[in-house]
């Protein structure tokens, strides 16, 4: 005679005999896409002085695209001297300073020096370091919070 031999079923898979199932993983962190910024406010240290001695201090300025730092190696002014590049780029990529309803070349080269040397220094950060603000950490009380690398006065940082 043949004897039957009765066999447990065998665990479905991910059970085992009463173990529990590991828990699930967390579902992913959703990506949260900061949206680029294009624009960067700024305040002149002394401020352009325009024709009815109006003192124009706050402005806009855009990031440079390529077009912005090639046209101006075509100018003539640039050509016979190369310092004035600085003065070209940034009257294109100011848009915005105080009332004034243009900004151009013109107005960049009538700025006091101070002023030409801080938006040279501020076009640096925006273009070639993306930003002006870094989050830091408190060290004594590690709450985070944001600090302006750039500065809004001359000297600053």
């Amino acid at each position: 005679m043949r004897r039957s031999v009765l066999r447990a079923a065998a665990p479905a898979v991910g059970e085992q005999e009463n173990t529990p199932l590991p828990p699930a993983a967390p579902a992913p962190a959703p990506v949260v896409r900061e949206r680029l910024r294009t624009e960067f406010p700024f305040e002149l240290p002394r401020g352009y002085v325009d024709e009815a001695g109006t003192v124009h201090r706050d402005g806009v300025m855009r990031l440079a695209t390529a077009r912005d730092e090639l046209v101006p190696l075509r100018d003539i002014r640039v050509q016979e001297n190369p310092a004035y590049l600085s003065v070209v780029l940034l009257g294109r990529v100011i848009t915005r300073l105080g009332t004034l309803p243009l900004v151009h070349d013109g107005i960049v080269e009538n700025m006091f020096a101070s002023d030409l040397a801080f938006l040279q220094d501020f076009y640096r950060q925006v273009n070639a370091e993306g930003h002006t603000r870094a989050t830091v950490e408190c060290p004594h009380c590690a709450e985070p919070f944001e600090v302006e690398l750039g500065g809004s006065r001359l000297g600053e940082s």
